[in-house]
């Protein structure tokens, strides 16, 4: 059954990325949907699935993206794997604390995206990290956060005891 789940979502993630997506951006910057997804689920089933799945959106996300060939695959990877480690190592994992995991996370994205590219000048680079890269950092962290508060809310999780404490 989490087989299924995880294919059903991996295949329809690009497609809800490229249809959704542009009608919710705001001032042009959309949150990384594969990047969010992939640390949600290493938070609520755990670091292995959290990188299997990261990978294969990535990988699916690489398909797609005219990017790095292996820049999604490593950074959303990478994004489950850490979500899932903060998850067995954090005493309780609050929207909060996944809010500011997922921040990180899409911020070093961003860093090695921009880092990667090549710009005439320096001014270049600083407004393509203030004008999208921190933006959209935000926006993924607090998407994250909303997610899991409403998994919090609709579904009991005994992975790391959310039972009823955020109403």
């Amino acid at each position: 059954m989490k087989l299924l789940l995880y294919t059903v979502l991996i295949v329809f993630l690009v497609p809800l990325q490229a249809t959704l997506l542009p009608h919710l951006a705001i001032w042009d910057v959309r949150p990384d949907l594969g990047l969010v997804v992939a640390a949600l689920i290493g938070v609520l089933a755990g670091e292995l699935d959290g990188l299997l799945v990261g990978v294969a959106i990535g990988w699916v996300l690489n398909l797609y993206s005219a990017g790095d060939l292996w820049l999604n695959l490593l950074t959303t990877g990478g994004a489950g794997l850490f979500a899932g480690l903060l998850a067995r190592h954090v005493a309780e994992v609050t929207p909060t604390v996944l809010s500011v995991a997922v921040l990180v996370l899409s911020l070093a994205g961003g860093l090695v995206a921009v880092l990667g590219m090549k710009h005439e000048t320096m001014s270049d680079t600083w407004w393509m990290l203030q004008a999208v890269v921190v933006p959209q950092a935000c926006f993924d962290a607090a998407l994250g956060a909303a997610l899991l508060w409403l998994f919090g809310q609709r579904f009991v999780m005994q992975r790391f005891g959310v039972v009823d404490r955020y109403s």
